[in-house]
């Protein structure tokens, strides 16, 4: 008995962590430059339901610049994820290379993350989780294929280019 109240202590401590895990305890600094590194990772994008990215694996640096007023956090984010090619659907690993910054202020008041300025209560935990994922998102380029030569190749052999005569052809 004494076995599975540990597990399920480990576990309510891992899920604690998982969920905290790119989380800032601002209130604990001094005024002045804080540097914190992140690693992402295929839980992550489970987490956050990902239809488009699989998987993948990230390094987040975030500098924070501390003061009464606000919190600037530069972010950079390098590192690839995984995604259906677009052109023979098969995984594909993508590059990511983000540089961003986040200015968070406090308000006891709801407001609106408008994807550059992020409101929080003076007092609560800073999480970047959110800002993490949505960078990750927009660096992906809007064509998602393979370097040329690395599509699958029974699904390129489904392709075939037409020329004019198979046109004609089609159209009668």
């Amino acid at each position: 008995m004494a076995a599975k109240e540990a597990i399920k202590e480990t576990t309510k401590e891992a899920t604690k962590v998982a969920a905290n895990r790119f989380s800032i305890d601002y209130m604990s600094l001094s005024s002045g430059l804080h540097t914190f590194d992140f690693e992402v990772d295929d839980a992550l994008f489970a987490e956050m339901e990902s239809n488009e990215i699989k998987g993948g694996k990230c390094s987040v640096h975030a500098c924070l610049n501390c003061s009464d007023a606000k919190l600037d956090v530069n972010v950079v984010i390098s590192g690839s994820v995984v995604v259906e090619c677009d052109r023979c659907l098969d995984d594909c690993n993508i590059p990511i290379e983000f540089s961003g910054l986040l200015t968070v202020r406090f308000s006891d008041l709801q407001h609106d993350y408008d994807g550059d300025v992020m409101w929080i209560a003076k007092g609560d935990q800073l999480s970047l989780k959110q800002y993490i994922y949505e960078s990750i998102v927009i660096s992906l380029p809007y064509r998602r294929v393979h370097e040329e030569g690395g599509c699958n190749p029974e699904m390129m052999a489904r392709f075939s280019v037409a020329d004019d005569d198979d046109i004609v052809e089609t159209e009668e």
